[in-house]
């Protein structure tokens, strides 16, 4: 397994040494290292089978795969080299669990707001492992109710095969609040069994059964069509509620646990810790949760339930374009939990989510963008990036998961984020005005703007049946999805440089196969790319052969080797040279059309008519000027020939800046000639001859 996945991520991680713990969630390894400067996340990102490599505060760091995340999770575990080191399970020896260790080293966190960063760690981490069930869950119920709507089954609720596939979703929805409490106690080195069984007591007929009993008190609360009820326990009143798809109590409860059970192993002898530190947490954690945390927590997820329910009420236009808007910022960070939370406690006290209709926006949005990107790759082939977006795209609109999608690519390439908001944008406008104008009706009677569901589930193209409104979210998330597939492919994601580095690899992959098979000796591969040359050769003739590539800008003329950018040096954007400028007038080295104009000035792409492929690029790391000093005198696609002005610079700015001034020019499409031949060492003028290419 030497040079396996497995083995080659903890090479790049710093060793098996340098892993403190390790675990992961629906896409992504989540490591918590020694050391974090150890790791080569440049040889990660760069690694097949990788999407991205993200560090985080302190010594975390994480490792996105993709959908076959627990696979490689497994394949690492198992290496002989990794014996001993915290995984996700507790051993029970007396050995520190991962979680142990994972909180150990929250704890030396840095940063001012790494309380903060702790909260929504645990918010994260006590939702992640039911990730599988609720998505499962979400499916199960898409498409349950794609039958119903086709009239393939009935929807009765009489019927006992209805009521078995009922019971298959809803058991999971149901005792929600026992998963997440096992999980949140899991996070916070407490006995998850014991959170879970605490949360239970809640939710047993025995408890249940107090709303009917003839010493309890109910009055029905129009506003949410619920009930509420108080019991009277032992000469004190008792607020009941039905706590089942409640998330809010189990987190609040976990947290009081938490300080109890750490507590009460303070001061109960090790001896009998087994027994009597279960033993007093049920008794004081249950009653308290019962009495206190239960309503406080159906309080506070109500209370933030119906505030957003107002506010999509009062403000839909401001609610269904704020939510498409934020999730691309919030999801990268693992903000998104509360929202997910709010989402399930609609559900429960409101009978309906109003939330997921926007945030069904954002994610087509995302997926749309990663469509773009997967058909320039395709156009381009890019083998390495076709894979990626192959990937993601099929787990975001099958199975609604984004985290492929955005750290496979969108958060690598800075252009992209310009482009998806432009998409969640257009379709939040859209869900608010058709949302407004086809209002859904609930179960309830209730008139609601905007579209809704009510189960939870992941937005992918499986889930759209479980929308009411289903034409109204199925137009906005068509139109979120367009737009940015549209922009994609219309003004690309990459930089110029990104994309000549692409188009260059892509031609030497190419021209390497050529030679592949010539070598192998395959006569009729041979032959077909011979023919291929010839009729290349031929079309070419038709237009002028270029053979010289003029200075675009006026000065001392020096290697590639000599610029001191890496890129260009190793030459993975073709040969050229590099212009110390003695003028501030860029013009077109050759005639030809404009491929590419950067926005900000400092670099053009032009292909000739036969075929040439040449970048100027003015400066180094001159893009992070943002324009500043670039008076730029074309546009893209424009036709210009040789000696036109691309830019003038004001190369005193681009010093004061501090960057380098070098101006380098390169053939893109090298590969493609029998010699490109730079010549270095003098001195020009714009327009003179300084690289020579024979065909």
């Amino acid at each position: 397994m030497a040079g396996s996945l497995a083995s080659q991520i903890i090479t790049a991680i710093g060793g098996p040494e340098n892993v403190r713990s390790l675990t992961h969630c629906a896409t992504r390894l989540r490591f918590e290292l020694v050391d974090a400067s150890k790791v080569d996340q440049n040889g990660l990102e760069h690694m097949q089978g990788v999407l991205g490599a993200v560090p985080q505060s302190g010594d975390r760091f994480q490792v996105v795969i993709g959908g076959g995340v627990a696979t490689v999770y497994e394949n690492i575990m198992h290496l002989p080299e990794m014996a001993g080191v915290g995984g996700a399970s507790a051993s029970g020896d007396g050995q520190k669990s991962n979680a142990d260790v994972k909180a150990e080293a929250r704890s030396k966190a840095r940063g001012k707001v790494a309380w903060l960063d702790s909260f929504f760690e645990y918010l994260a981490d006590s939702f992640r492992p039911i990730l599988g069930v609720l998505l499962g869950a979400s499916i199960i119920i898409a498409l349950v109710n794609l039958l119903i709507s086709l009239n393939v089954i009935p929807n009765d609720e009489a019927s006992a095969g209805w009521v078995f596939v009922k019971a298959i979703w809803k058991g999971v929805f149901y005792f929600l609040p026992i998963m997440v409490a096992y999980n949140a106690a899991k996070k916070l080195k407490v006995d998850p069994w014991l959170g879970g069984a605490i949360m239970a007591i809640l939710m047993t007929p025995q408890f249940t059964g107090l709303m009917d009993a003839k010493t309890t008190t109910c009055v029905e609360n129009a506003a949410l069509g619920t009930k509420s009820c108080t019991a009277n326990i032992f000469g004190l009143p008792m607020a009941l509620s039905d706590y089942s798809g409640n998330v809010f109590v189990p987190l609040l409860m976990a947290a009081v646990l938490a300080l109890v059970y750490h507590g009460l192993k303070r001061i109960i002898p090790e001896s009998v810790q087994l027994v009597f530190v279960p033993f007093f947490c049920m008794i004081i954690v249950g009653a308290l949760t019962a009495f206190i945390i239960g309503p406080i927590g159906v309080w506070v997820g109500n209370g933030l339930g119906v505030g957003l329910a107002w506010m999509n009420t009062h403000a839909p236009f401001i609610f269904a374009i704020i939510i498409p808007m934020l999730y691309p910022f919030l999801v990268p960070l693992g903000l998104h939990w509360p929202l997910n939370a709010l989402m399930l406690m609609n559900i429960r006290t409101l009978g309906y989510d109003f939330i997921q209709g926007p945030m069904g926006v954002w994610n087509f949005a995302c997926f749309g963008t990663t469509a773009g990107v997967l058909f320039l790759a395709v156009r381009d082939k890019d083998k390495a990036m076709r894979q990626t977006a192959l990937g993601a795209l099929a787990a975001g609109l099958l199975g609604g998961v984004s985290e492929p999608s955005l750290y496979g690519i969108h958060l690598r390439y800075k252009l992209i984020y310009k482009r998806m908001l432009v998409g969640c944008g257009l379709g939040g406008v859209v869900i608010a005005i058709l949302g407004w104008l086809f209002p859904s009706v609930t179960a309830a009677g209730q008139t609601v703007h905007g579209v809704t569901t009510t189960t939870f589930a992941f937005t992918s193209l499986l889930t759209i049946p479980v929308f009411n409104q289903m034409w109204v979210y199925a137009v906005s998330i068509a139109v979120s999805f367009l737009t940015t597939f549209l922009l994609i492919i219309t003004f690309d994601y990459r930089t110029p440089e990104q994309k000549a580095e692409v188009l260059a690899r892509a031609a030497a992959d190419q021209k390497a196969a050529v030679s592949s098979v010539e070598a192998e000796g395959a006569a009729p591969a041979v032959a077909t790319a011979t023919a291929t040359a010839a009729a290349t050769k031929t079309e070419a003739s038709v237009a002028a052969t270029t053979t010289v590539v003029n200075a675009p800008v006026a000065g001392h003329v020096i290697s590639l080797d000599e610029t001191g950018d890496p890129v260009f040096a190793s030459r993975a954007l073709g040969e050229g040279v590099g212009i110390q400028p003695a003028d501030s007038e860029v013009v077109a080295p050759v005639s030809g059309v404009l491929q590419t104009v950067a926005e900000t000035g400092h670099a053009f792409g032009i292909k000739t008519d036969d075929g040439v492929e040449v970048l100027v690029h003015v400066g180094i790391d001159t893009v992070k000027m943002n324009g500043e000093g670039f008076n730029v005198k074309v546009k893209a696609n424009e036709h210009v020939n040789a000696g036109d002005t691309l830019v003038v610079v004001d190369f005193d700015k681009v010093k004061e800046a501090g960057y380098s001034t070098t101006t380098l020019m390169t053939v893109l499409n090298t590969v493609a000639f029998a010699s490109v031949a730079p010549k270095t060492g003098v001195d020009v003028k714009a327009g003179e001859s300084v690289i020579d290419i024979q065909h």
